[in-house]
């Protein structure tokens, strides 16, 4: 089977000087992977790489899908959005749509209800209508997890998604982005500083440090009993 992404001998940076060189490891269909390093290794350098947002200054990234119809989704460390702007967590869900909607052309009511639903499955129904802005720590995150399941992609990146909040929010957090991977068949990979609680639910964890990144498939997780019936399903 054709790996989800594949990077071979990769190095990425800026203006020519590379920050982690030689990065080596593919990611497969249903796997969840974590990054883990010390700070300032370069595990986000390496997640953004693969987002294309860091240049690739040599080697390769392939993909086993199609980006420009189906770009991998992406959660961030922090949300950068102003708070000056009146947007209601249905709003920023709904950002996850505009690949598929025409330019300057309003979005259609079929991609709201498919926000509403991703937001529904995060949780966080009850938020639709509530100012962003308004939102615990927690429930933020929740909604930008919304927002990258609206992106309708197989391949779910996280940078640090329980960063600056509470125990309480970050079990909660990590519980979701389990059951994504576990029930809906999410590949994830993400950043975290918390690999003790997380190692339970990975496949694989890739350790960064000193400019390289290693990977290491781990022992098989502890399966759940699967949902009945799933809300959500990737690339439906």
């Amino acid at each position: 089977m054709t790996p989800l992404v594949q990077i071979q001998d990769a190095s990425f940076g800026y203006e020519g000087h590379a920050v982690i060189e030689h990065v080596s490891f593919a990611v497969e269909a249903r796997e969840f992977v974590a990054l883990v390093g010390p700070n300032g290794a370069g595990k986000t350098t390496v997640l953004r790489g693969l987002l294309g947002l860091v240049p690739l200054l040599s080697g390769r990234v392939e993909y086993g899908f199609d980006r420009a119809s189906c770009p991998p989704a992406y959660v961030p460390q922090r949300d950068a959005l102003d708070g000056a702007y009146p947007l209601s967590a249905l709003d920023v869900v709904v950002m996850g749509t505009y690949a598929r909607v025409r330019p300057l052309w309003p979005v259609p009511s079929r991609e709201r209800r498919f926000a509403a639903e991703c937001l529904e499955h995060v949780g966080l129904p009850e938020a639709a209508k509530r100012p962003f802005r308004s939102l615990s720590g927690g429930q933020r995150q929740r909604v930008l997890i919304a927002r990258a399941l609206a992106v309708k992609s197989r391949l779910l990146l996280l940078d640090e998604p329980t960063s600056g909040v509470d125990v309480e929010a970050e079990a909660r957090i990590v519980d979701l982005i389990s059951k994504l991977h576990r029930e809906d068949g999410l590949s994830v990979v993400m950043v975290t500083h918390h690999f003790e609680r997380v190692r339970p639910r990975l496949d694989s964890v890739v350790r960064v440090d000193d400019g390289r990144a290693v990977k290491q498939r781990l022992a098989a997780p502890v399966a759940a009993e699967p949902s009945p019936s799933p809300i959500f399903r990737a690339g439906s």
